[in-house]
């Protein structure tokens, strides 16, 4: 039976948690010894517990961001590092434990999979518990597994592309994360395949005060494509919850690969993620963002454009309510000729949220030909919330092109008034403005995606206006 959470919020609907059952987990803090212990529980090689224990030195010298989000309540001695949730990693939802499956159930990840999916990975608190990819494409040479099982049967793959697109000494939570990484998703995709249908990865924060350090590495080979969904949730408790991933991907010659992420967290959960594409000749790489929920985000999806003729794009969207600041935007480095990047912004704030566009383009000498365009768009709907915009562009060629637009606006009285002279209430006209305002990103979601998302925003608005 459902235990009853802490704190009550109707607008979140996956605030409910099931009891702690952890076959594992190490005590609050962090040092030496715990990672260690984890190192030795999953029984890693010794060149990724080195690697663990690099990162902890790295960790423990650099000092938290202040340019952001306010970070200064994270109590890093009162976090769980690492629960194992059960024992056994399971390819069949009959065999997982009851408790558990029924957590994906009311989430509805199982008939998601049967209806539209080539594959699912779940995460419950530390580890992947559940992992299956159809066998049409098992066939085709696709490897996606958890990131752990990536380490044990294809070690010499992970060891290659692990921590080169996003070092350990990158920032603070990227070397957290590289201390005490555990689950994630590993996806080789080989040359020139097809995956027609998205893969897609559910992690789930359980436990009370823990900390989840998923770790993603996607290989896309030359002339492959994927596209790879992550969903993430957690249940509402009054001590604050951590969630630092790290998302590396390598997109060949021309390779393509879109990463989606659909994020709702509980509003007790601080987001701190670093997310970057690697991408070659005639790559293309694309990340589609949806932001939801948290206590403070900040994250970044970035784009280095490695090789000529190189394509990236972000799309990004945050929508931030009471009590939240959602600090996101996108980067986009051309590091040869001929590149084009594009950085799509829409923010939505409300009851007193903030949301925040921090993004950078940066064009290094000799990438002639190159395009950048950035554009963002923030929606006020009320007097106690705010939106800032904080661009960098370094750019060190002549002949380049770099385009800049950025909008703030309110709710039209107008609109309102012309929408509710048609019956609607004032929610539901608010509503359906907003909905038209985000239609930019919510339009590149796969139909089942974009139809949650609304969903989502639209039950995130109900108390917050009107």
């Amino acid at each position: 039976m459902d235990t009853k959470t802490s704190l009550g919020n109707k607008n979140y609907q996956f605030g409910f948690h099931k009891k702690d059952k952890s076959v594992f987990k190490t005590p609050k803090g962090l040092n030496r010894q715990i990672v260690e212990a984890i190192s030795y529980y999953k029984n890693e090689p010794d060149w990724m517990r080195d690697f663990r224990l690099s990162s902890l030195v790295i960790f423990e010298q650099k000092t938290v961001p202040t340019w952001g989000a306010d970070l200064s309540h994270i109590n890093f001695n009162e976090i769980y590092y690492y629960a194992d949730p059960t024992n056994a990693k399971f390819r069949d939802w009959k065999s997982v434990p009851k408790e558990i499956r029924d957590t994906y159930e009311k989430i509805g990840i199982p008939e998601a999979e049967k209806k539209f999916l080539a594959g699912v990975g779940a995460q419950y608190d530390s580890e992947m518990i559940y992992h299956n990819l159809k066998k049409k494409w098992e066939e085709k040479g696709i490897i996606f597994t958890s990131m752990d099982d990536g380490l044990k049967k294809y070690p010499d793959i992970v060891k290659r592309y692990f921590g080169t697109v996003v070092p350990p000494s990158d920032n603070k939570f990227a070397a957290l994360n590289s201390t005490v990484w555990s689950g994630g998703s590993f996806v080789y995709i080989p040359k020139d395949v097809d995956v027609s249908i998205p893969l897609q990865a559910y992690f789930r924060i359980n436990a009370s005060s823990i900390g989840q350090f998923e770790r993603t590495l996607i290989v896309a080979e030359e002339g492959s494509n994927v596209h790879y969904v992550e969903g993430c949730t957690a249940p509402i408790y009054s001590s604050d919850s951590l969630h630092a991933a790290v998302v590396e991907i390598i997109v060949k010659k021309g390779a393509r690969v879109r990463y989606t992420t659909i994020q709702n967290w509980s509003t007790n959960v601080y987001n701190l993620v670093t997310k970057r594409m690697f991408i070659e000749e005639e790559g293309i790489g694309e990340w589609v963002d949806g932001n939801l929920g948290s206590k403070i985000t900040m994250k970044y999806p970035s784009a280095i454009l490695s090789g000529k003729g190189a394509k990236g794009e972000v799309l990004s969207l945050a929508f931030a309510g009471q009590g939240q600041h959602l600090d996101s935007g996108g980067k986009m480095i051309h590091l040869a000729p001929f590149t084009t990047g594009t950085i799509t912004s829409k923010s939505v704030s409300v009851g007193g949220g903030r949301t925040s566009y921090r993004g950078m383009v940066k064009m290094v000498r000799g990438v002639k030909g190159s395009k950048s365009f950035v554009r963002c768009d923030a929606l006020i709907l009320d007097e106690k919330s705010r939106s800032d915009t904080y661009p960098v562009n370094i750019i060190n060629e002549s002949d380049v092109i770099l385009g800049h637009e950025a909008t703030v606006s309110k709710v039209g009285e107008n609109q309102l008034f012309y929408l509710q002279s048609r019956g609607l209430s004032e929610v539901q006209a608010i509503a359906l403005m907003v909905n038209g305002f985000i239609e930019p990103i919510v339009k590149e979601l796969p139909l089942e995606y974009a139809v949650e998302l609304n969903r989502l925003i639209n039950l995130s608005m109900e108390g917050s206006v009107g």
